[in-house]
């Protein structure tokens, strides 16, 4: 029979270190829980976009094509002073390695990496290819600069040594227009070759002039489906959602159809005299701004449609019975409310903008191509991953320094998508 403590006396003692024990055990078991069920998840989204990312900045500064196909010339190269021309040992390595590259077919790889530093380096390596094919010996620093007196640049060898390094800056430093000299300095790229500062410019004025058409066009939409009634509503955000069901390609290629020299909208201009002769409205900027802006606007309508929708109708009716005229309630009063649904669309049209490629090369001209073109173009043109990779690396880092920049001002926590 249990014996109840009499008033003063301790009663039983309560284990509270088993208790922590078993809480403790028991948040690791929901905690295990709780991972085992976004695992899968997690695990997508870092084979999908966290490796491809981190793939991408590597290939920006990898350099691996010299460093493994000429190795005894880079270990050669270790030891040079580069005040003046390599000696005999030097070039004596350099025959080694193209005697084994003509045999490994990779002449022209390491020819080409060469080649963007130096032009003219790979049509010199295969030259020199064919050299070692047809036979004979040494002295090789002789032989080399009487097939030709480039082999005797100093500045060609400082730069064969450089791209021996496991990791270079060159295609980093390209991308912002800045190379190496020889004795590994930055300077300013040559002028023929400064390109991808305007390219950057053009790309985000594009995108800033994209998404302030959006705004433009897209406020008074959205205001008007907050306010218009549940059935009238219904039918115009069918409208809006409309373009979804068709992919850009598509809309992008009727654009062409409306704005070419005999399309739609010069025999509309033309039939209510409002030009006299056709007007060019494709392969230009201004093609490229209205195909892209009819492409975003509904990116920039739903964001504010849905902050609209939240904002009661008695606050305009508060302000309008406090003496404020129409215009001044809407302004003072309900614009300021829709500001985090505005910043969002904004800052969705402007980020997704910066990454078009398909409506600039179909309906823009020359000077109207993005950062995504050059990315295209040195992928499935020209084969150098590492520039198209450096590319899109500076364009990952200005959209996250544009994305610091909007949270410090404006705050990402006052954003609302809906």
């Amino acid at each position: 029979m249990a014996v109840a403590a009499l008033p003063g006396e301790a009663g039983p003692a309560v284990d509270r270190t088993s208790l922590k024990t078993k809480l403790r055990r028991a948040e690791r078991v929901n905690r295990l829980r709780s991972f085992s069920l976004v695992a899968p998840l997690l695990l997508f989204v870092l084979a999908v976009f966290a490796l491809p990312i981190g793939l991408m900045l590597l290939r920006a500064v990898e350099n691996t094509e010299v460093r493994e196909t000429m190795p005894r010339t880079i270990a050669a190269l270790n030891g040079w002073d580069g005040r003046e021309t390599p000696g005999e040992e030097v070039f004596a390595a350099f025959a080694t390695d193209l005697v084994q590259t003509q045999k490994d077919r990779t002449t022209a790889l390491v020819g080409k990496r060469i080649n963007y530093e130096v032009p003219g380096a790979r049509s010199r390596f295969l030259k020199a290819g064919r050299l070692m094919d047809a036979g004979g010996g040494g002295p090789w620093k002789e032989k080399f600069l009487a097939s030709d007196a480039e082999w005797g640049s100093v500045e060609f060898w400082a730069i064969m040594k450089r791209a021996g390094q496991t990791l270079t800056p060159y295609y980093l430093l390209t991308s912002v227009d800045l190379r190496q000299d020889a004795g590994g300095a930055v300077t300013t790229n040559f002028a023929d070759q400064s390109i991808f500062i305007d390219i950057f410019i053009r790309t985000l004025s594009i995108s800033l002039v994209v998404t302030l058409a959006t705004l433009v066009l897209g406020y008074p939409v959205a205001h008007l489906l907050a306010i218009l009634p549940p059935r009238h509503a219904n039918v115009l955000m069918i409208l809006v959602l409309l373009p979804f069901t068709t992919s850009i390609l598509v809309r992008t290629t009727a654009w062409i159809v409306l704005l070419q020299s005999n399309g739609v909208l010069n025999d509309i201009l033309l039939a209510l005299h409002l030009t006299t002769e056709r007007v060019q409205l494709i392969f230009n900027r201004f093609g490229t701004v209205l195909a892209m802006t009819h492409i975003q606007l509904p990116f920039t309508i739903l964001p504010i449609y849905s902050v609209m929708k939240s904002i009661p109708p008695s606050h305009l009716r508060a302000a309008r019975s406090l003496g404020a005229g129409p215009l001044t309630a809407f302004v003072s009063v309900y614009v300021p409310q829709t500001l985090p649904g505005v910043g969002a669309g904004c800052l969705l049209t402007f980020i997704l903008s910066l990454g078009y490629y398909i409506t600039p090369a179909l309906v823009g001209g020359p000077q109207d191509q993005m950062v995504s073109y050059f990315v295209a173009l040195y992928t499935n043109r020209e084969m150098n991953w590492g520039q198209a990779s450096a590319l899109g690396g500076i364009l990952l880092m200005i959209t996250l320094v544009l994305y610091a920049v909007f949270n410090r001002v404006v705050g990402i926590d006052k954003v609302k998508l809906g």
